[in-house]
């Protein structure tokens, strides 16, 4: 800024110069100006577009640094950050980002686990909950692996969409929207996912989506190897109104 001030000054001086009456005689002075005004174009265009790259390369890197912070990145997170969206397109195109879905990208060979499009759900959707089949897998309860995110969302809001991976929805409300719901980071997203008592419990719930099978399976296990009182059991039977379908069952372990 202080070199364009400089440099617009500088022309300035040449231009009084020419008001001068009796130096525009003196034609000297023509070709000087001849070739100092576009002199002055050329300075000032080159420090622009010097300022822009600084510019540019500053905001790559702060792009980058937040890539490496959240792991995975929206465009929205940019615009709160202040930097631009079209940024995104570039460092894709350069290789330093890459664009695994609609609006959602990450550094190159990053780390992911089993579990990665969970956390792709959730980076897009922090609020929907992975419950059902999909909770199951990652409480290691089944040995299902559901080609599609099961999640839960409140009853009147927008059903969120990604091209990959499939989601399956479920509408859920009142307190069931925040009991026994945990916050686990996966790949260093934190993800929203049902405890499991929880599961077990949702699994009766919607037992004509999974099948019937499904929910005795998980209601053996969550007792047998991940040691789940009754107690939590019951009190979710409560919340999800199936205590009387999961109570013969309940009754029935050893």
């Amino acid at each position: 800024m202080y070199r364009q001030e400089a440099i617009l000054q500088s022309c300035k001086i040449v231009a009084v110069k020419m008001t001068d009456s009796s130096q525009i005689k003196r034609l000297t002075w023509l070709p000087i100006i001849i070739l100092y005004v576009p002199l002055c174009r050329l300075l000032l265009t080159n420090t622009d577009l010097l300022e822009q790259n600084y510019q540019m390369e500053s905001n790559n890197q702060k792009i980058l640094a937040l890539a490496h912070t959240h792991s995975l990145i929206r465009p929205c997170d940019l615009e709160a950050q202040g930097l631009p969206r079209v940024a995104l397109t570039r460092l894709v195109r350069q290789g330093l980002l890459t664009r695994i879905g609609r609006g959602l990208y990450s550094i190159p060979d990053r780390s992911v686990s089993e579990y990665a499009s969970l956390a792709e759900v959730a980076r897009k959707h922090p609020q929907a909950i992975v419950c059902l089949l999909s909770a199951l897998r990652f409480h290691d309860i089944t040995t299902q692996s559901p080609f599609e995110v099961w999640l839960g969302i409140p009853n009147k809001a927008r059903a969120p969409r990604m091209d990959y991976p499939p989601l399956r929805i479920v509408r859920i409300s009142g307190a069931a929207l925040i009991e026994g719901v945990e916050e686990h980071r996966v790949d260093g997203v934190p993800v929203r996912v049902t405890n499991i008592a929880r599961t077990v419990a949702d699994c009766f719930k919607y037992r004509n989506k999974i099948g019937l099978e499904v929910a005795l399976e998980a209601l053996q296990e969550s007792v047998r190897e991940k040691g789940v009182t009754m107690d939590d059991l019951w009190r979710f039977a409560t919340l999800c109104r199936v205590a009387n379908v999961m109570r013969p069952y309940m009754e029935s372990l050893p």
